[in-house]
Order: C-alpha cells, then sequence, then structure tokens
C-alpha cells in the first residue's frame, strides 16, 4: 500500500507538475478521478495506480497529475455518452435500465461536468408524456446555477441544448425531477458533447452530509407554487427545490434522497373515514419506488448520515374519526417502521416529525413511538421534532398545502435542529433565538405594578403603578440567548402603550448595548408591530432583550409575538 498524505500545497509545487510526463502515457477515467478525490478525502481506499506522479506517495499532486492527464486529445469530436455513474452522479433515488437513467423521487437528480464547445442532454418521458397535462412529471435542467428549462414531460424524446460557441467551456449541469413519483419519472438518456477532453463528462463530487427524507405532500412540495388554497393539485406548482427538504440540504451544503408520496401515511393514507391502506410508505419504503421501480433499494452503496422522516399529516384523517380508540394503532406502527429504517441504516441519526399542516395531536403520538422504541432497542440516535404550524399570513399553496414562506422556515428551523443533533454547528439562518424564552421581569426599587403572562398567545401585559425616574427603572426582557457573529439580524414583535409614549428596545450583553431603538404606542388596545434590523459584530452567548417601561406612571404597556431571527 503506498504511503497516503493529504494538506495544503503551495502554488509553486504545483505549477511545477504541469509539464510533467511520467503519468502521460496512462488513460484516466471519470471513475478513476472521483475514486482518487474520495482517497484524498478519506472516503474510499488508496488503490492500486493511484500513485500518478510515482513519487510512492498519494497525495493532492496525484490528483492535480491526473486532472492534467485527463485535459486534451488535441482534438475536437462529438460524443455520446450513457447517463451511467460512471458519467454522472445520481442524487436521490433513481433508476438505471440499462438505456434510460429514471430520476424517480422528488428532487431525484443527476449532476456532472461537461467540457466542450458544444452539449447537448436527452430526455425521455417513458410514457408519462400521454398524461393528463395536469399530471405529467416536471423537470429542471440547471447548467452552472442558472435553470436553462424548467418544463413539464411533453414528448417520448426531447434533445435540449446545454450550450454551445466556439470555445471550450466546463459547466456543472444538473438535470432534477420537480414533481413526485405518483405521477411518473423523468429519464436521461444520454450527454452529447463536441469536446477535446479525453473525460468530457464526469459525475461530481460526493458531499459529505447525507440526509434521506421521507414523507408526504408536504416533502414533495406539493402545491407550492399555487396560486392559492382553492386550487387543486397539478404537477406544475409542484416544484421540490422550494420544498422544506431541498431548502434544508442545501442549507447544510448536504446532499439528499427523498422518499414521498401525496396521501401517505404510517398506518393509513389520505381518508375520509375508512383507513386506507393502499397508500403506505413502510411497506415500499425498501424499494426505489412503486409500480415500474420495485427492486431493492441498495441502502450500503447509498448511506444517509440523517433520516428525517415526517409522516402522520394524512394518518390524522383517520385517526381523528376517533382518535381515542386508532391512536395506539399508529404508535405501534410507527415503532415498526422505525425498526425498518434503523436496519437499514444502521448509523444514521433518525429525526420525527410532523406539524406544518397542524396535527398537534399526532406528535405526542410520535413522541411515544420514539419513547418505546428507544426503550426497547437502547437506541439513542432517535428523536423527535415539532414542526412550526404554517401561518395563515405566509400565505397557502393547493389544497391549503404549505407556501414557499412557510417551506423556507420550515426547513431553517430543521436544518438548526439537524445540527444539535448531529453535533455540528449551526449558523442558526432563520431562527428566532427568542423563541421558547419567558418574558422576565426587573424592577428597581420604589417602583411597583403588577404584572400578567398569557399563555395562549405569548403574550406579556405590565401595569405600572409607580415608574421610578428613567424608562429602565422597570424593564420586561427575554435572556439568555446567543447571537452569531457578523450575523444580520430582524427584531420583531407587536405591542401596545398609551398614546405618544416612546419606549426604549435594547439587545444587549450584559451592560453593552448592541442594539438600541424606540417604540411609540398609538394608545391603549392599539397593537403597533415593531420592525428593526441590526449587525453583530462580535457573538454574543448571553444575550438579552430588553424594553424600558419605566417612568411612566399608569402606563398599560402588552406584548407578543417577539422574533429576533436571523436574516443574514
Amino acid at each position: 500500500m503506498k504511503k497516503f498524505i493529504s494538506g495544503g500545497i503551495a502554488l509553486a509545487a504545483v505549477t511545477s507538475l504541469v509539464g510533467m510526463s511520467v503519468f502521460a502515457a496512462k488513460n484516466y477515467t471519470a471513475a478513476d478521478l472521483v475514486a482518487l478525490g474520495d482517497a484524498l478525502l478519506g472516503r474510499g481506499p488508496v488503490l492500486e495506480g493511484q500513485d500518478v506522479t510515482g513519487d510512492g506517495i498519494v497525495n493532492v499532486f496525484d490528483l492535480i497529475a491526473m486532472r492534467q492527464a485527463m485535459l486534451s486529445t488535441g482534438e475536437f469530436t462529438e460524443s455520446t455518452v450513457p447517463a451511467t455513474e460512471e458519467n454522472v452522479r445520481y442524487i436521490g433515488r433513481n433508476y438505471y435500465d440499462g438505456e434510460d437513467l429514471w430520476l424517480v423521487h422528488s428532487g431525484s437528480a443527476a449532476e456532472f461536468t461537461v467540457t466542450g464547445k458544444s452539449a447537448s442532454v436527452t430526455i425521455s418521458g417513458g410514457g408519462s408524456e400521454k398524461n393528463d397535462e395536469k399530471s405529467r412529471p416536471r423537470y429542471a435542467v440547471i447548467v452552472d446555477g442558472e435553470i436553462v428549462l424548467d418544463e413539464l414531460i411533453d414528448q417520448a424524446e426531447k434533445t435540449i441544448t446545454l450550450f454551445e460557441g466556439e470555445t471550450s467551456r466546463t459547466a456543472k449541469v444538473e438535470v432534477i425531477h420537480l414533481s413526485e413519483a405518483n405521477n411518473g419519472a423523468v429519464g436521461l438518456k444520454s450527454i452529447t458533447v463536441d469536446s477535446d477532453s479525453l473525460v468530457p463528462v464526469a459525475p461530481t463530487a460526493k458531499k459529505d452530509l447525507t440526509i434521506e427524507f421521507v414523507g408526504d405532500s408536504i416533502t414533495c412540495a406539493y402545491g407550492v407554487e399555487g396560486k392559492d388554497q382553492y386550487e387543486n393539485f397539478r404537477t406544475s406548482t409542484e416544484n421540490f427545490m422550494k420544498s422544506y427538504a431541498y431548502l434544508t440540504a442545501q442549507q447544510l451544503g448536504a446532499d439528499y434522497s427523498a422518499v414521498s408520496y401525496s396521501g401517505y401515511g404510517i398506518i393509513s393514507g389520505y381518508t375520509s373515514d375508512e383507513r386506507n391502506t393502499d397508500s403506505l410508505v413502510p411497506p415500499i419504503y425498501c424499494q426505489i419506488a412503486k409500480q415500474k421501480y420495485t427492486q431493492a433499494w441498495d441502502f450500503e452503496s447509498h448511506k444517509s448520515d440523517v433520516v428525517v422522516i415526517n409522516l402522520g399529516t394524512n394518518d390524522d384523517s383517520y385517526l381523528s374519526k376517533d382518535f381515542e380508540a386508532r391512536c395506539d394503532t399508529y404508535t405501534e406502527g410507527y415503532v415498526d417502521f422505525l425498526g425498518t429504517v434503523r436496519e437499514n441504516n444502521p448509523d444514521a441519526y433518525i429525526i420525527c416529525t410532523v406539524g406544518t399542516m397542524g396535527c398537534e395531536e399526532v406528535y405526542p403520538l410520535i413522541e411515544e413511538a420514539v419513547a418505546q422504541f428507544t426503550k426497547a432497542t437502547g437506541d439513542t440516535k432517535v428523536t423527535s421534532f415539532q414542526s412550526a404550524t404554517q401561518n395563515m399570513a405566509d400565505g397557502l399553496g393547493s389544497d391549503w398545502h404549505p407556501s414557499e414562506v412557510t417551506h423556507q422556515k420550515a426547513a431553517y428551523f430543521l436544518a438548526d435542529f439537524i445540527c444539535k443533533t448531529i453535533g455540528r454547528e449551526s449558523d442558526e439562518m432563520g431562527v428566532n433565538v427568542t423563541s421558547g424564552l419567558e418574558y422576565q421581569l426587573s424592577e428597581a426599587e420604589g417602583t411597583n405594578g403588577f404584572g400578567f403572562y398569557s399563555e395562549w398567545n405569548n403574550s406579556y401585559n405590565y401595569n405600572v403603578v409607580e415608574g421610578g425616574s428613567s424608562p429602565d427603572a422597570i424593564s420586561v426582557y427575554m435572556a439568555p440567548f446567543g447571537l452569531k457573529a457578523g450575523g444580520k439580524y430582524r427584531l420583531s414583535f407587536s405591542a401596545q402603550a398609551g398614546e405618544g409614549i416612546t419606549l426604549p428596545v435594547y439587545v444587549k450583553s450584559g451592560d453593552t448595548v448592541i442594539f438600541e431603538d424606540e417604540y411609540t404606542g398609538k394608545g391603549t388596545g392599539s397593537k403597533v408591530t415593531y420592525t428593526g434590523e441590526f449587525t453583530v459584530k462580535d457573538a454574543v452567548s448571553q444575550g438579552s432583550l430588553v424594553f424600558g417601561i419605566g417612568a411612566n406612571n399608569g402606563l398599560a404597556f402588552g406584548i407578543e409575538s417577539v422574533e429576533l431571527t436571523r436574516i443574514g
């Protein structure tokens, strides 16, 4: 076995390799390049032949040398390559039938780099082009981060130009299925390129974190682009790139896989009353998908670091008709499914969630299922997380499904929870740092009044009798919380105070004021929404949000809906 060394490289050392000829005789493939990259990152073994430079050490110099050997044939020729794993990277549960790569599930994708003067991809419909227009699969083609095509499958086969010109370029390309498996797959047949590169098409590098999302219509981003809640389903408004699942993976720089079907559940799919056992995820979880893709899924070759289960919203349509009599069946089914997920993902963290579309009564059943499973198995890597319920003010998608705003908020909170679960530092983007904190009161000597907390809307009200000599003599505050260095934050709340009364608002760290502003009341019974933004210079681990209400004898103050959220 050759010695393996990784680490930083001086530019002079890199450039000294350009003229080397020791490796020029061997033709390397994209698979060779990926394998060497995996070895250098510790994700794979060091293999025979990876010492490209012949110096007895396998390191990043060999990667540079291999790339140099693959640069050019000296002549432009047109070639067509199939969408095999040697040429493209598979994202999600896909199936290659020897002719086409079928992007089966929501978000299933193929990603690759292509080098040449021109390039195109050929897409297959697989019969789904014959679907009713409202249910044809939707897909997108992305070149260097720009969506060059977003459409419904409407032909049995179609060739799409990625780029063309007189000079060679290298572009990163992704073909992604935006709708869901229920309505058919999207086929990637081949990539055609006019190139002088020995390896004109190559898979992109795998990311360090992989998350599997197991869910229903919420995970599919059902109706996320619908005009309102009264519009019925159509695939043209289903866009996985706006799903909380995709957005969570993007925020964490992670690879992902989605196993999701609209209307499906753990023990019952969506129903008006009778149990619907035709729409269940557990029986098909271990296969690629249903219908034409019932082959067993290779979990060993596609390992997940985190599995997020978001099932229960459709079960609730069955449970709610006779909750007490039916809830135990759901818990038992959930425990059984956890066993299946763990068996196939032995090292993954498993996060169980529900709640985006309500179903508050289902979440305690999930907590109970996790508790039972942990007690029976000793498994400490299974946990639960209640998703925040959608806010009508954030809009609604088709058939009362989550809007794009709701999905983004859900992604922020889930990404933060995943970080805390796996022991990774969270950037807390989109997270309300005051969430879960209670109002506290500070009264200087000689002041008095009376206050009360209302649990139903998380509000605090205080009536000042003797307010002292300054606003800071009586303070309502929330603490402690942390703030990220360099982070941009938005503070918002709804409050009421006397007409024209101005009250100071602070964000502090000890006695240091990080942010200061004023709120002006419009009179008792009139709530005023406040919004302010600021940027934090240094990280704050013990921050306080303070409202000064002293020096105003007889003041009736009320506050609710407090959010201090990172926005940048």
